[in-house]
């Protein structure tokens, strides 16, 4: 019994201190150099998309002397290149001209777009993989190829040039883009939906009115962005189309006026860049949840 008392008890006394082994300092220390490696990653990258739009920002408050020199924060903030570009002729109308090509864009090509992959994705008909192929190979045709036959289509036999209509009306007739990525997205949700629907008596456009489209709404917020954001910052159409009318110039085109006229103003060139910039930033802000689960969930189900 004295044996038993009297052996030694310190060969696991290591193990019981707070402090662990040392395998497990070992890992601890490593985890946390991981943590600060990673968000040291991330606030690099953060920083490199975010100073030029920072840059943007306080050059657009500065004086015209202090604009472009090594100064990085406005001597004094001049909040009045903003209402000095707004005043400029013509930038309120670019303004109403790009929301009138934005908006109506966007909802005429989600409109149009959501029948289409409906069928697509839900539809079993003779040729559906062919028209999958067909809007594809669309996605793959430059825009530049079609665009001679286009203009002289819309210009010379409609008398449409020198508006944004040739612009507008083809996005009533669907997207390539926005079809395929609609598709790909109303495949993951399950056929049991539409089946228990049609069951209750639902038709078709029923059913896609009252059960896939609450089920989409991800999906169709993501591509509602992406066309909103391409019509906002499109530039090579207006150009093609618009340029001989100055009144139905956009933003993106108008901006490249503005420039030339105000080369030297380089305050009031950020202002104006500032003044295009915030609605798209804005509208990705209170929007970007549904974005972001939209394209996450389109493509994991083929």
């Amino acid at each position: 019994m004295s044996q038993v008392l009297d052996k030694p008890v310190h060969a696991d006394v290591s193990a019981a201190r707070p402090g662990g082994s040392g395998s497990e300092r070992a890992a601890r220390r490593r985890a946390v150099l991981e943590w600060i490696a990673v968000h040291s990653l991330g606030v690099a990258a953060a920083l490199f998309f975010t100073l030029p739009f920072v840059f943007v920002v306080l050059t657009s408050l500065m004086s015209d002397q202090q604009a472009l020199t090594r100064d990085l924060v406005p001597g004094t903030w001049e909040w009045g290149n903003y209402r000095q570009v707004l005043d400029t002729p013509g930038f309120l109308t670019w303004w109403r001209n790009t929301l009138l090509y934005a908006g109506l864009g966007t909802v005429l090509t989600v409109v149009s777009s959501v029948p289409v992959a409906y069928a697509l994705a839900k539809f079993r008909f003779r040729g559906r993989n062919l028209a999958l192929m067909l809007v594809i190979s669309m996605m793959m045709l430059p825009p530049q190829v079609v665009v001679i036959p286009m203009y002289l289509f819309w210009a010379k036999q409609l008398d449409l040039s020198g508006s944004l209509w040739p612009l507008i009306v083809p996005m009533a007739f669907g997207d390539a883009f926005s079809i395929f990525l609609l598709r790909q997205f109303l495949t993951t949700i399950p056929n049991e939906y539409l089946d228990a629907a049609r069951v209750d008596g639902c038709g078709e456009l029923r059913t896609l009115l009252r059960v896939v489209l609450p089920m989409a709404k991800p999906g169709i917020a993501a591509v509602a962005l992406f066309q909103f954001f391409y019509a906002w910052n499109d530039y090579f159409g207006p150009q093609i189309y618009a340029s001989e009318n100055p009144a139905a110039w956009t933003l993106s085109y108008g901006l490249e006026s503005f420039k030339g006229a105000h080369h030297t103003d380089w305050n009031l060139t950020m202002a104006a860049t500032v003044l295009v910039m915030a609605p798209v930033i804005l509208v990705f802000f209170f929007a970007q949840k549904a974005f972001v689960e939209g394209v996450t969930l389109t493509g994991v189900k083929g």
